[in-house]
C-alpha cells in the first residue's frame, strides 16, 4: 500500500476481549495503515459510559471510529457513531465476532487494513430495544441481535468460562444451558400480530449469526429494513442439544419447533416458569446482559429497525 490516503482512524480498543487479545490485534493493522500515510490514534476503552465523548472527539477531528474488539465493543461504538453520523470500521479481536462475520471482514491484518484504506462506507441497519417504561434502563442500539430466554443465560454462561480454551467457551455453554433451561411463556407482537409461545428462545435479529458462528437467523440480511424474528420453542432438553449443531448451518429452521417471523416493529412480554419465576426472563445483546423481559400483562420491550441507521467499511 501507498500514497497518502484520507482517511484517518481512531481505534478504540476494548483491552479484555478475547481473552486480552485485542491489544495484539492493533499492532500489525495500525502499523499497515500508517505505513500508507494514514494517521492512526489508539484509544482504550474507557468504559460504556464514556463512550460517546471518545466517539465525540474522533468525529470532530473527522476519523473513522475503528471497534478492536469484540460483538459488545461493536454495539457500544455502534450507538454514538450512527446517531452522529460518523462511520465505523472493525477489527474483529473478540471471542465470537459475529457481526464481522457478517460483514464478511478478512482476519488476515493486511486484507483488513485495505478495506480500512479502500473500502467504500456501507449502510447497515441496527436495533432499537426499549425494555418498558419502569424498566430503569435507557434505550440501548444493537448491532446484531437481541435474544431472550435460554442464549441469554448462555451468554452469561461464557463470561464466566475464561478457563476453558475459547474454541470450547460457546459450545460449552449452550449445551450446560440448554441441559437446565426452563420455558417462558412469551407474547411477541410483530407489526401488530400476536402470537404467544411456550418457548426455549426468542431471537430479534438483524445479523444472521450469533454465538460464535451459529447461524440463528439464516435469511437475516444487514440492509434490507427488516429484523428476522426466530421462536424456538419448548422441547425437550435432549432434542434440543441434538439439535445445536443445526444451527451452525441454519438447518433448525427446517424443525417443527421453530417459528421464523419477520416485520420492522417486535414487542415482548414474558413470564418465566419454574424456580426461575422470580428472577425475569432474561435479555442480551451482541454477547452483552440487557436485562430482563417486562412480564406478560405489563407494557412490552419494543425492538425496532433502524434502516440505515451506520456508515460501516466493509
Amino acid at each position: 500500500m501507498s500514497g497518502s490516503p484520507e482517511r484517518s482512524f481512531s481505534f478504540v480498543v476494548n483491552p479484555a476481549s478475547g481473552g486480552g487479545a485485542a491489544p495484539e490485534a492493533v499492532v500489525p493493522v495500525a502499523r499497515l495503515l500508517r505505513d500508507a500515510g494514514a494517521r492512526v490514534d489508539v484509544t482504550y476503552s474507557p468504559g460504556p459510559q464514556a463512550m460517546a465523548a471518545v466517539v465525540r472527539a474522533a468525529l470532530e477531528r473527522d476519523d473513522v471510529v475503528v471497534s478492536v474488539g469484540g460483538d459488545g465493543m461493536v454495539s457500544s461504538l455502534a450507538g454514538p457513531v450512527s446517531r452522529a453520523g460518523g462511520t465505523l470500521a472493525v477489527v474483529p479481536a473478540g471471542r465470537g465476532n459475529d457481526f464481522a462475520r457478517m460483514l464478511g471482514l478478512p482476519e488476515d491484518p493486511a486484507a483488513l487494513a485495505e478495506v480500512l484504506l479502500h473500502q467504500p462506507a456501507r449502510a447497515v441497519d441496527l436495533l432499537d430495544l426499549e425494555l418498558g417504561s419502569g424498566s430503569g434502563s435507557a434505550p440501548r442500539r444493537v448491532a446484531g441481535s437481541v435474544y431472550c430466554g435460554v442464549d441469554a443465560h448462555a451468554a452469561a454462561v461464557v463470561d464466566r468460562a475464561h478457563l476453558l480454551p475459547r474454541t470450547l467457551q460457546y459450545p460449552y455453554a449452550a449445551v450446560r444451558s440448554l441441559a437446565t433451561y426452563q420455558p417462558g411463556r412469551f407474547r411477541v407482537v410483530v407489526d401488530g400480530v400476536v402470537g404467544e409461545y411456550t418457548a426455549a428462545t426468542v431471537v430479534v435479529a438483524n445479523s444472521a449469526y450469533y454465538g460464535k458462528g451459529m447461524k440463528i437467523a439464516p435469511d437475516a440480511v444487514l440492509d434490507d429494513g427488516l429484523l428476522d424474528v426466530v421462536v424456538i420453542e419448548a422441547a425437550g432438553r435432549l432434542e434440543l442439544i441434538r439439535a445445536l449443531p443445526k444451527v451452525y448451518d441454519g438447518g433448525h429452521v427446517a424443525l417443527p419447533e421453530v417459528t421464523v417471523l419477520r416485520g420492522r416493529r417486535v414487542e415482548l412480554t414474558a413470564d418465566p416458569a419454574g424456580s426461575a419465576r422470580g428472577h425475569g426472563v432474561p435479555v442480551g445483546g451482541d454477547g452483552e446482559p440487557l436485562g430482563v423481559l417486562p412480564r406478560l400483562g405489563r407494557p412490552p420491550a419494543v425492538v425496532e429497525v433502524a434502516p440505515g441507521a451506520l456508515q460501516v467499511l466493509a
